[in-house]
C-alpha cells in the first residue's frame, strides 16, 4: 500500500509542502501544465535557492496581477469551473472550506460571507490547488501526519497583529494533535494545517515500513534552531492493525463501554466472537481494527479497561469500497441508500440504510420487515448493478 507521511518538525505551510513534494518526485511540467487550468491571477512559480542545511525545495508564486478580491464564493467557484480534474476540483475545494469554516467560526459570519485575505490571495490558492494535483498524481493509498508543533508570537494580517497560531488556524487544528516548538514564529499557517485537516487519515506515528522516497520543503524564513521544512516520507505501509485479546474473567456487561471506547479514539471496527482457551474455559475474544497512528490509544484501553494481561496486534491491509450516501423518495416516504463504488465509479453495490427504515416503520406503524423488502427492491430499480 503507498503510503505518505508529513513529518511536520517544523511546522507546515502550503509552500513548504509543495515544495516537500516536487522535491519528492511530483514533475515542475505537469504542475505547471496542471494549473494552467485554472485561471486566476498573474503569477509564475520560482525555485528559490538559500539556506538549506538538508537539500530540498524551496518554491515561491511570484504574483504580477491578482484576480478577484478574495471572497470564498468567488474562489470556490472559480475552482469548480475550471476544467481541473474531478479529483483536483473536489480536494481544493474541500481544502478552501475547512479554511472558510474556521474564518467564519472566527469572525461570527456565516460561510458566505467569508472574506479571505492572505489565503485569499494567488500564491495561496496555487498553494492549495497545487498540493491536490500532488496528492493526485502520487495517488497514495493513506496519507497521515506528525503531531504539529504549537509556538507563541505574533504575526501581521490584514487584521494587525494577531497571536500565534492564528485565530483562524487554531479553529483548524481542533481535534489535531499537537507538541510544544522550539522556537516563537508562525510555524503552522492556516493553508498548511488545512491541507493537512482535509487530506490525512490521522496524525500521530509514521505507518511506513519501507521508505521510497524522501522530500524536504522548506518555507522563506530561517530559524537558527532549526531547518524550517518540512519531511514528506513516501513508501510502503500498512495504515491499519488488528490489535486482539482473549479474556475469560470480565464482567460481560464491561464489553459494552470497551467497544465504545474503541470507537471514540477511531476503530474503524469492532468485533466479538466465544472461543475456548486452555483448561478449557470459554472465553471471548474481542478484536479491533484501529488505524496505525491509534495503536498505543487502543491497546491501553484493552489493558486499562479489561482484564486482560497482554494483547497481540499485528499490521493489516484492506480494500474497502468507495460509499456514497444517497437519499430517494420511495413509496412510503425518503430513504437514503448506501451505494459501493469500484474504482471506476461504477456501482457494485446498494443497499437500504438500515436506521431510516427502522424511522419509516415507526413512523408509518407498517411491519419492519416489509419495508426493508420494500427498500431493497427499490435498491435494485434505482441502482442497477454496474451502472
Amino acid at each position: 500500500m503507498s503510503s505518505c507521511y508529513f513529518d511536520c518538525f517544523s511546522g507546515v505551510a502550503g509552500d513548504m509542502l509543495l515544495g516537500a513534494m516536487i522535491d519528492a518526485g511530483l514533475p515542475m511540467k505537469h504542475l505547471l501544465s496542471e494549473l494552467k487550468r485554472l485561471k486566476v491571477g498573474d503569477y509564475r512559480i520560482v525555485k528559490v535557492s538559500g539556506h538549506m542545511p538538508i537539500k530540498g525545495t524551496n518554491i515561491r508564486v511570484e504574483v504580477k496581477k491578482e484576480l478577484g478580491h478574495g471572497e470564498y464564493p468567488w474562489i470556490d467557484k472559480t475552482i469548480e469551473k475550471s476544467s481541473l480534474s474531478r479529483a483536483v476540483r473536489e480536494l481544493s475545494r474541500a481544502i478552501f472550506n475547512t479554511i472558510a469554516r474556521a474564518e467564519a467560526k472566527v469572525h461570527g459570519v456565516s460561510v458566505d460571507k467569508v472574506h479571505f485575505h492572505e489565503v485569499g490571495a494567488t500564491d495561496s490558492i496555487v498553494d492549495i490547488v497545487g498540493a491536490a494535483i500532488g496528492f493526485e498524481y502520487f495517488g497514495f493509498d493513506s496519507i497521515s501526519a506528525s503531531p504539529l508543533p504549537i509556538s507563541r508570537g505574533k504575526v501581521k494580517c490584514a487584521h494587525g497583529f494577531l497571536p500565534v497560531p492564528a485565530p483562524a488556524t487554531m479553529e483548524i487544528l481542533k481535534g489535531i494533535p499537537t507538541e510544544p516548538a522550539m522556537v516563537k514564529a508562525e510555524l503552522v499557517t492556516p493553508t498548511g494545517a488545512a491541507i493537512l485537516k482535509t487530506t490525512c487519515e490521522f496524525f500521530g506515528e509514521s505507518p511506513i515500513q519501507e521508505i521510497e522516497r524522501v522530500g524536504y520543503g522548506y518555507g522563506d524564513n530561517v530559524f537558527e534552531e532549526m531547518p524550517n521544512a518540512i519531511r514528506m516520507i513516501v513508501g510502503e505501509g500498512f495504515p491499519m492493525i488488528v490489535i486482539q485479546a482473549n479474556i475469560d474473567d470480565m464482567n460481560p456487561q464491561i464489553f459494552d463501554y470497551v467497544i465504545d471506547s474503541l470507537f471514540s479514539i477511531g476503530a474503524a471496527d469492532v468485533d466479538m466472537a466465544p472461543v475456548q482457551m486452555k483448561k478449557n474455559r470459554p472465553a471471548v475474544k474481542i478484536s479491533a481494527l484501529v488505524p496505525w497512528g491509534f495503536k498505543d490509544d487502543a491497546i491501553d484501553i484493552f489493558l486499562r479497561e479489561t482484564t486482560t494481561f497482554g494483547v497481540k496486534y499485528w499490521p493489516v491491509d484492506r480494500k474497502v469500497l468507495c460509499r456514497k450516501i444517497v437519499e430517494k423518495k420511495v413509496r412510503h416516504g425518503k430513504l437514503r441508500f448506501k451505494l459501493g463504488l469500484d474504482d471506476d465509479g461504477r456501482i457494485i453495490k446498494a443497499v437500504p440504510e438500515y436506521d431510516h427504515v427502522k424511522a419509516l416503520a415507526t413512523k408509518t406503524r407498517k411491519p419492519m420487515i416489509e419495508l426493508y423488502l420494500d427498500a431493497q427492491a427499490e435498491a435494485r430499480r434505482l441502482f442497477p448493478i454496474g451502472r
